[in-house]
């Protein structure tokens, strides 16, 4: 039976009579003469009956704040809020699996998953908050086992260390990169000079230059050098052989040779040559979009349509990101909400010119499946990545309810779609594409509902009158503006913390740029990029490319100059748990349709005070060791190298909340480790004779040396030496000073270090990145030659100085196996 208002009123009621017999009555307790005490007013009685009176009005609150909640969570499962949270549940376990510290294994998440099948059975139906638990334990239960059976059936070969070898495989995809270089993804077949024992599957490999006749499909041969891929740059930051590992890459690295078509090679499957064709006719569009469009409007464009991004700038790129537009040329919901409402719009156009055959067919439904054909089309051609396939998903669901009938626009078709993502990819519940995409959507549906429910009520109190022409267009254009502004806050703040966690980084100017760009993407690029892409068959995209090459002109324009007037967005690191608490706020102000959302500020509230809880690193160490950075004040981050990597530094730079680098100087210091010839606390790394010194802000002397001799002098002096040897061992005598080799490093990866307080004058606490056991995506570590305490491998000199004896040493290289 559906509760309402007025049998909530009855409850209450009903609790107000239980609870009136619970004391006695207040004139029975009452004294006979009650003593006084003068106020301003006049006498105040006081009396100890008061005492029962306030505890009766406090069980009476009591019980009708237990039964209004009973009401509503009543209310709340009658409208199928606990279906809303199966894909909540399922992600928790998920997401709890891939956290583990070790591996579970499939037996105790089966006997656990019986468990709490049979105790769900046996539990009798009227105990409703237990067998509600019952089921969110058997749904998490149900995502770490999604989760596990994902991880088995991936199970990537990923090699150990860099190697070379000479390499046959078939070509999977290809991409112009914007630096020049041509990216491919290849399929391995052999491997020759050495031949790899523990060969990979599947690599991306670059080169400077590919022979145009290499197409998606063919058969390639050259020298690769290949290397494995790494870990976060940082504890906790993004790990980059997570994602390798189930998108099945086991090595990248680039072209020494080649790579050069082998003419003879044995024809496709099936589905493999479906593959080929796909990428080859997204190569063809790409490259008639960018011989129609010149300069980075085309990359852009190509982008849009076929999903080729690796050509976009990357000046372009952090300015979008900057000014948080770079959701444009990802393809996701916008882009797939664009090509079905163009489409539909379109039909419906259409058939609005034949009123006959428009009143006795439901056009409406003809308008959606085509558009839900469209959608289809754009996902293959667009190259069907993970984002546009949780996109396609999201609404083909909704195209399908309104096939049906049903209402398009609501949570439970968001649900549906969120748990047929995780079935299919449960490791894409961690990342930040699935969790921004759906905080999203889900606060964008929740918000539309509140609007339509209000919108609803309002018009019924109105009447409806005719409004002069010119202020419909104005009512519809404020009220346009209004629906992007609102869309633009409800959006940035469901994924502004999700963002910050991930990337470091908040966009402080996202509403200005997304008020200023999506009118132009919505009206002149997105609409002319559908209608150029139905006319390129017949060879008429021209001018629809042309006014799309004209908006996107625009959307640059804008990013850029907005990007230069942006304040400084990097925010440092946020707390797990403010992300926890902000996440479990989203949910119940999203999914709850009761007075059980006002539930969902305490957590916000809470999330935002502890959102700054975390204490950032006072030094990072990269896991190949060559790189320190150390804090040194004034937001001005010391680096130990004049050249260091690029992308390894921004992560740090956002993470420290650093403005400046400060490069290193090379200087020649007489004794480094004498207390005179210390840098001060202003200046960056100072370096000689393999040995380089930094001192923190706290005073500490951090080192970075190139082996365990150029180690030695700093050793009485610093708080923490880093060694950039496998080889080395007991480099430093004293207790106190923490040492970290690259042995280390290479098997644990990057490692942040806490400086201890001076007072104390304890050792300095690292933690790594990677913990031991090692999970099914990084036990490839264990077989590098630095985590075995080998030395760097050299190559052995060729015994003949002929050209044609050179060319076989390039060309076997690397003589290692990988054991």
């Amino acid at each position: 039976m559906r509760r309402d208002a007025p049998e909530v009123d009855v409850a209450v009621a009903e609790a107000d009579e239980r609870t009136q017999f619970a004391y006695p009555p207040v004139d029975a307790l009452a004294p006979a003469a009650v003593p006084s005490v003068g106020t301003a007013s006049g006498a105040l009685p006081i009396s100890r009956a008061s005492y029962p009176a306030r505890l009766l009005a406090l069980a009476t609150s009591r019980e009708r704040m237990a039964a209004g909640l009973r009401a509503a969570l009543e209310l709340e499962l009658e409208r199928g809020t606990a279906y809303l949270l199966v894909p909540v549940f399922l992600a928790l376990g998920a997401i709890v699996y891939f956290a583990a510290p070790r591996e579970p294994g499939f037996l105790p998440l089966l006997g656990a998953a019986t468990v709490a099948a049979l105790f769900l059975l046996l539990l009798p139906s009227r105990r409703v908050t237990l067998r509600l638990a019952a089921t969110a334990m058997l749904l998490c239960i149900a995502g770490a086992l999604l989760a596990k059976t994902e991880t088995w059936r991936a199970g990537t070969r990923i090699i150990g260390g860099e190697i070379s070898t000479q390499l046959t495989g078939r070509v999977v995809t290809i991409e112009a990169m914007a630096s020049g270089r041509v990216r491919l993804t290849v399929d391995v077949e052999s491997t020759a000079r050495p031949v790899l024992r523990y060969a990979p599957d599947r690599v991306r490999v670059s080169a400077r230059k590919v022979p145009p006749e290499i197409r998606v499909g063919s058969q390639v041969q050259g020298i690769v050098s290949l290397i494995a891929p790494s870990g976060p740059v940082r504890p906790g930051s993004y790990d980059f052989s997570f994602e390798s590992y189930f998108d099945g890459i086991g090595a990248s690295g680039y072209f020494m040779r080649g790579p050069e078509l082998l003419p003879d090679m044995p024809p496709a499957s099936g589905l493999s040559n479906f593959s080929i064709h796909v990428e080859n006719a997204r190569n063809a569009i790409a490259k008639r979009i960018r011989d129609g469009i010149d300069g980075p409007e085309g990359e852009i464009a190509a982008a849009l349509v076929v999903g080729v991004r690796a050509g976009i700038p990357d000046d372009i790129s952090e300015a979008m990101r900057r000014t948080g537009i770079y959701h444009i040329i990802s393809i996701s919901g916008l882009h797939m909400a664009l090509v079905a409402g163009t489409v539909m719009g379109t039909l419906r156009v259409v058939f609005a010119l034949f009123p006959a055959f428009a009143s006795r067919r439901p056009v409406k439904k003809y308008a959606a499946a085509a558009a839900l054909a469209a959608i289809a089309a754009y996902l293959f051609i667009s190259g069907a990545e993970v984002a546009a396939q949780r996109s396609f998903i999201m609404l083909a669901i909704m195209l399908i309810a309104l096939l049906f009938d049903r209402a398009a626009l609501t949570l439970r078709n968001l649900a549906t779609s969120a748990i047929i993502v995780i079935v299919i990819s449960p490791h894409e519940v961690i990342g930040p594409s699935f969790q921004m995409s759906f905080a999203a959507t889900a606060a964008l549906v929740g918000a539309y509902a509140i609007w339509s429910e209000r919108r609803s009520a309002s018009l019924h109190r109105t009447s409806l009158t005719d409004r002069p022409l010119t202020s419909a267009m104005l009512r519809k254009s404020w009220g346009f503006m209004a629906a992007l502004a609102v869309t633009s806050i409800v959006a940035g703040l469901a994924t502004a913390v999700f963002g910050a966690y991930h990337f470091q980084r908040v966009s402080p100017l996202s509403l200005v740029a997304n008020l200023a760009v999506m009118p132009i993407v919505s009206v002149f690029v997105m609409p002319f990029a559908v209608a150029g892409s139905i006319a390129m068959p017949f060879g008429l995209d021209g001018p629809f490319f042309f006014v799309m090459a004209k908006g996107l002109a625009a959307m640059i324009a804008v990013s850029r100059w907005l990007s230069q007037h942006s304040p400084v967005d990097a925010v440092g690191l946020i707390s797990v748990h403010s992300v926890v608490l902000w996440t479990v706020a989203l949910v119940i102000a999203t999914m709850a349709t009761t007075r059980l959302r006002v539930t969902a500020l305490p957590f916000a509230l809470v999330g935002l005070v502890t959102v700054a809880n975390v204490r950032p690193p006072d030094i990072l160490v990269s896991e190949d060791a060559r790189l320190v950075a150390v804090p040194v004040g004034e937001q001005r981050l010391a680096v130990n190298r004049a050249r260091p990597n690029e992308f390894t530094i921004e992560n740090w730079q956002r993470a420290l909340r650093a403005e400046k680098i400060l490069k290193p100087d090379v200087l020649k210091m007489a004794n480094p480790s004498a207390a005179g010839t210390l840098p001060p606390v202003t200046d960056g790394f100072v370096c000689d004779a393999g040995l380089c010194l930094v001192r923190h802000v706290s005073g500490a002397v951090i080192a970075h040396a190139l082996d365990a001799a150029s180690a030695k002098p700093a050793c009485g002096q610093a708080a923490v030496v880093v060694v950039d040897d496998a080889t080395a061992s007991n480099v430093c005598e004293n207790r106190r000073t923490l040492v970290v080799t690259k042995r280390e490093l290479a098997r644990y990866g990057s490692a942040a270090i806490q400086l201890s307080e001076a007072a104390t004058g304890s050792r300095a606490e690292i933690s790594f990145a990677i913990s031991r056991p090692y999970r099914p995506w990084h036990t490839q570590r264990r077989f590098s030659r630095e985590a075995r305490g080998l030395p760097p491998y050299r190559r052995k000199a060729p015994r003949r100085a002929n050209a044609s004896n050179a060319d076989a040493t390039t060309s076997s290289g690397d003589s290692r196996t990988l054991k």
